[in-house]
């Protein structure tokens, strides 16, 4: 896509101290996002996908800056936000919102609709009046498939899927530029899904709005997704295009997900063997390349070289020493 990055993020790095007792120091340190990189184009689609546990979410609560990352940058239109604060976040925050996993649990029980798609708008002072405030609010919720009308109902009073456009709504009221979807639609039933991403999509063209689309679900990401980033223990270790990703999967890990698929044999065009195994502990991750304890394919060399991301073909990246 032409032009600069929307987003730009460079070695990130999120490590969380482990204290074992009370007012002792960290011994260890769990690695949640380990050396992450990549851009953003404007108007772009990225998913991120891969098992729990591999720092999906923390990586998108660092994007935000809901978390301040340990180490790397975040460029936001060529300017670092990772150690901005204050006033000066919360101004560039109305460029990027983000939308969390649970319907139930991120709306404010004790606050009406119109409280809480409105509270940004308080906040940034978008809405010169009360009128002003309740006719944004309505057109809001109508452009999330909502009446208008409902402002002044709570969240219980809706269901799952409602809230979940509800939350759509408070995350368009600033008119961002880049909204971070963090497993948006994993709570959610199945046909209810279908419904909230090809909502997210017609926002998308109505609003020219970029998406960080995490999810664990590659068959929704492969279907909202120009792009697909696949994260195992914190790190990249394949990053390309959709079709490429899904269909011409390099890193054997990203062949593993994509066979625990239901009729996904032959977008993987081999007899692999479905992931086996459970994900290593963050705390102490195996030396070399991370995958090689669960890898079908690893030498002797996996065990003790990491292996660095690679573009093995025009912009299709993969961290293995294998991968052709």
């Amino acid at each position: 896509m032409p032009g600069a990055p929307l987003l730009q993020v460079r070695n990130l790095r999120v490590l969380f101290p482990v204290r074992p007792r009370l007012f002792r120091s960290a011994n260890a340190w769990v690695r949640a996002v380990d050396d992450v990189t990549f851009d953003m184009a404007r108007g772009e689609t990225l998913g991120v996908v891969g098992e729990s546990g591999c720092g999906k979410s923390t990586l998108a609560r660092a994007v935000v800056r809901l978390l301040k990352p340990t180490s790397g940058q975040i460029l936001w239109e060529g300017q670092d936000i990772t150690r901005l604060e204050g006033a000066r976040l919360r101004a560039l925050r109305r460029r990027f919102q983000i939308m969390f996993q649970d319907p139930f649990g991120s709306l404010d029980p004790r606050m009406t609709v119109e409280n809480i798609v409105g509270e940004a708008l308080d906040i940034h002072g978008l809405a010169p009046s009360r009128a002003a405030r309740q006719e944004r609010v309505a057109a809001l919720l109508k452009d999330v498939g909502l009446d208008g009308a409902h402002g002044s109902r709570f969240p219980h009073e809706f269901s799952g899927g409602q809230r979940q456009r509800i939350g759509i709504a408070r995350a368009l009221a600033v008119e961002p530029r880049l909204i971070v979807c963090d497993e948006p639609v994993s709570a959610l039933d199945v046909s209810i899904q279908a419904q909230v991403v090809n909502l997210l999509q017609d926002l998308q063209s109505q609003h020219s709005l970029a998406y960080l689309f995490i999810a664990h679900d590659l068959a929704v990401v492969e279907h909202i997704s120009q792009r697909i980033l696949v994260m195992y223990l914190g790190k990249v270790v394949e990053l390309g295009s959709a079709a490429k990703v899904c269909r011409q999967p390099k890193h054997p890990y990203t062949q593993a997900l994509i066979a625990a698929i239901p009729g996904s044999a032959r977008a993987v065009g081999s007899s692999r063997p479905a992931l086996s195994g459970d994900l290593p502990s963050p705390i102490n991750p195996p030396e070399g390349c991370p995958f090689h304890p669960r890898c079908p394919i690893a030498e002797s060399r996996c065990k003790t070289e990491t292996p660095a991301l690679r573009e093995i073909q025009p912009g299709h990246f993969v961290a293995c020493h294998l991968a052709k």
